[in-house]
């Protein structure tokens, strides 16, 4: 039965709880990982952002010895960027996201002219299992195969080709290293699911991002097609409309809190999945805001405020013994109270702490974007 719509506050208000930003977690790192359903990492500072708006206790370091652990890891699922995920996800999720991957090739289909497909999936595996390798040096061996191919083309079809895994020490706090890959299989030591459907998936994206609609999941997956999997589930699932009238599923026993409920500041890493997995992303974004996070193809990292996207915040680290400190500068993108300001600063104070930035941190409000 379909139940009255759903604010946008209302809908943002769910998500924060299930994306641990109403209250910090006492969750393990690998647990949150897990809940979360991966994290974002384009670059290796972000998971341990992420993690520390989130969890009550945690450490760089427990994240980084899981990493070293391989109990997660990092590689090319959602959307075809890199994320972290837990060993087990990283064998569930790539082979359900492998037909996406399949047909980027097709974007690149004029500099892949002789390739054969499963001759290049071969050689991939054979070169990048003998030893984990760069980007660099895996493209010029494919070359001497192919040495009239395109060689970013060469480069793209082996990532799409194969669950690659970017192995250790990139990831690692403050010891990460330069990209080098290997396959999922070889890394992990465990075999991919064959042929999951994206039933399992649904359901645990809802837990950390419902409500949602199709669109919703097909943004924060990169799949399409994905309504029959709904209708599936339909008889287990409750249903809402949103503000527009768009159908929402959710998980009949998930948190749906008051949408007056307080929601404390929170400082987000760059491409933070809240605020990506959403085709309407009005819950937590303003359409004012949707647009100056970004400058030019790169990202900057967000803060919230009252549980909506509320400006920009930036750490550039001092030098440890130096007598040099770190700073961090946050940029409203609109006057705030003289409470929320206090709360922003306390919360920006405790985030430099966790990741462990050196000397003493001065926390200041100016600007970060250019101009």
């Amino acid at each position: 039965m379909t139940t009255k719509p759903m604010t946008a506050r209302a809908l943002g208000r769910a998500t924060l709880e299930r994306q641990l930003l109403l209250r910090r977690a006492p969750m393990g790192a690998v647990e949150a990982v897990a809940h979360l359903v991966g994290l974002q990492a384009q670059d290796v500072r972000p998971p341990y952002v992420t993690l520390a708006a989130r969890l009550a206790d945690f450490t760089p370091a427990a994240l980084s010895t899981a990493l070293e652990e391989r109990r997660v890891a990092r590689l090319v699922t959602l959307r075809s960027t890199i994320h972290l995920h837990t060993a087990e996800d990283c064998m569930r999720l790539r082979p359900l996201v492998q037909p996406a991957r399949e047909r980027e090739l097709h974007m690149f289909r004029k500099g892949l002219v002789g390739v054969d497909p499963a001759r290049l999936r071969a050689l991939t595996r054979e070169y990048v299992e003998a030893e984990p390798r760069t980007s660099k040096e895996l493209r010029e061996l494919l070359l001497k195969e192919w040495p009239g191919a395109d060689p970013q083309s060469l480069s793209v079809a082996a990532r799409c080709s194969l669950p690659l895994v970017q192995v250790t020490p990139r990831g690692l706090w403050r010891r990460s290293g330069g990209v080098r890959l290997t396959t999922a299989e070889q890394w992990l030591g465990r075999a991919p699911e064959a042929t999951p459907t994206a039933d399992a998936t649904v359901l645990r994206y809802l837990g950390a991002f419902g409500p949602a609609s199709v669109k919703d999941f097909q943004q924060w997956s990169g799949l399409t097609r994905t309504k029959d999997a709904f209708d599936r589930l339909r008889p287990q699932l409750v249903t809402f409309r949103d503000e527009h009238g768009v159908e929402l599923f959710d998980l009949p026993d998930a948190p749906r809190p008051d949408e007056d409920v307080p929601a404390p500041p929170r400082l987000l890493a760059e491409f933070d999945n809240l605020l990506l997995s959403h085709a309407d992303r009005t819950r937590v974004v303003s359409d004012a805001d949707k647009a100056r996070t970004w400058h030019g193809n790169a990202p900057h990292a967000a803060f919230l405020v009252d549980g909506t996207l509320a400006g920009l915040w930036a750490l550039k680290e001092g030098k440890e013994g130096g007598g040099e400190g770190s700073a961090l500068t946050l940029e409203p993108f609109r006057e705030l109270t003289r409470t929320q300001r206090d709360e922003l600063a306390a919360e920006a104070e405790r985030t430099a702490a966790v990741l462990e930035a050196p000397g003493t941190v001065t926390v200041d409000f100016g600007t970060i974007r250019k101009k």
